[in-house]
């Protein structure tokens, strides 16, 4: 499979599992344990690497605490993940089922 296609589909696992989160955040160790649960088993370092990603195209805010890296959902990451908008290099999420 296409590196590209992973990459995409882990970026939209990510933004949606933090548009979950009543803060609308989590660390990078949680969210390695989220894409594993999703088949996207990658290190501590990939999964920076696309926090880093969404970080640069404005879907999260990135700090860090300590020895974790703190994704933030932004607006911009929530209008992407309830399909207002499209972020480049973001996989589309399928519109909702009737």
């Amino acid at each position: 499979m296409s590196r590209d296609i992973i990459r995409e589909e882990a970026r939209l696992i990510v933004l949606r599992e933090l548009h979950a989160q009543t803060n609308y955040a989590l660390n990078d160790a949680l969210l390695q344990q989220v894409l594993e649960s999703f088949g996207i088993a990658k290190s501590r370092d990939w999964v920076r690497e696309e926090i880093g990603y969404l970080d640069t195209v404005g879907a999260v805010t990135r700090n860090v605490a300590g020895s974790v890296v703190v994704a933030k959902l932004t607006p911009k990451g929530v209008e992407h993940v309830e399909r207002r908008l499209v972020i480049e290099g973001v996989k589309r999420p399928s519109p909702p089922e009737a």
